[in-house]
């Protein structure tokens, strides 16, 4: 049915999107490929898990499920931006005046660190995350909407306005945006780079921790290797949308998820991983930039 497919395609676009957040945000002020940015998501996931197993079965019966997964959010989010925060301060920070092949080179380090850590710590079988909304659903017309998928679709946008809000209306907003365009100049005029940029690997770590846990929630399973398809489907969103570009990554997260449910649904969902790639080298072929990305003069 097109109108299930398109639901489906609208929640994996949301989940897309806020992850895709943190790649084009790190990239726009720092101009760097966080690679590592997969596995905070993965580690949201499960700290979401850990949240509730602490619980126990018996205090999950008991309280309401919406009351839980806030928990399970606000747990992994506030985590999970520790850790970007320290991913900042001990990878990236110390190689800023570096070369970029550098950086590029510790993110994908960081990434596979990460990715063994919790295989180590968590192990290597997958994890059960607790089914909070068992039977629940809400049926618009023809349209079966579970409670996860519509707690996707409630939370990320709410998160992507706030986010636009923030960038747009607030002072971290405005250092952001000065950093990103001059991060001496920005100095000079008594912003702190780099409190700014802790903030945005801070931020960008959080949204993907709460897709994280929305999407254990949806599917009911984790594992340390979630972190790497999310990662990329992500970063290609940002590219697709315009790496640097907020609307662009957001953007990008929706066409993507479309992309795949739509040929997941009326092709094959065998190459469902393909049909995003192919749309990408398309619209790249056209627009270099991305969809929403601006047309930059070459650098002599």
């Amino acid at each position: 049915m097109l109108s299930q497919q398109l639901l489906n395609g609208l929640v994996l676009g949301c989940v897309y999107a806020l992850i895709a957040l943190g790649y084009t945000m790190v990239y726009g002020i720092m101009q760097l490929i966080n690679f590592a940015h997969g596995e905070v998501y993965m580690i949201g996931a499960y700290i979401g898990v850990i949240v509730l197993g602490m619980l126990g079965a018996d205090a999950i019966a008991g309280v309401n499920p919406w009351l839980l997964l806030v928990g399970a959010v606000v747990g992994a989010a506030a985590i999970a931006t520790g850790w970007g925060i320290a991913l900042e301060r001990l990878a990236y920070r110390p190689l800023r005046k570096a070369g970029r092949l550098a950086p590029l080179i510790t993110a994908l380090g960081a990434s596979i660190f990460l990715q063994n850590f919790v295989m180590l710590a968590m192990g290597a079988r997958e994890k059960v995350f607790a089914e909070l909304f068992k039977g629940m659903y809400v049926i618009v017309g023809a349209l079966h909407v579970s409670a996860p998928q519509l707690a996707i679709l409630i939370v990320s946008p709410l998160l992507m306005v706030s986010l636009t809000i923030l960038v747009k209306k607030t002072k971290l907003g405005l250092a952001m945006r000065a950093t990103a365009q001059d991060p001496t100049m920005a100095a000079l005029c008594g912003m702190r780079p780099d409190i700014v940029i802790a903030a945005t690997f801070a931020i960008g770590s959080a949204l993907a921790a709460v897709a994280g846990v929305l999407v254990a929630s949806l599917y009911g399973v984790v594992n340390f290797y979630i972190g790497y398809q999310a990662g990329l489907k992500a970063f290609t969103a940002a590219v697709l949308g315009g790496i640097g570009n907020i609307p662009g990554a957001m953007l990008g997260g929706f066409v993507l998820g479309m992309i795949e449910a739509l040929g997941a649904g009326y092709i094959s969902s065998e190459y469902k991983d393909v049909y995003a790639f192919v749309v990408l080298i398309a619209i790249l072929l056209v627009k270099p930039g991305g969809l929403l990305g601006e047309r930059v003069a070459e650098k002599v």
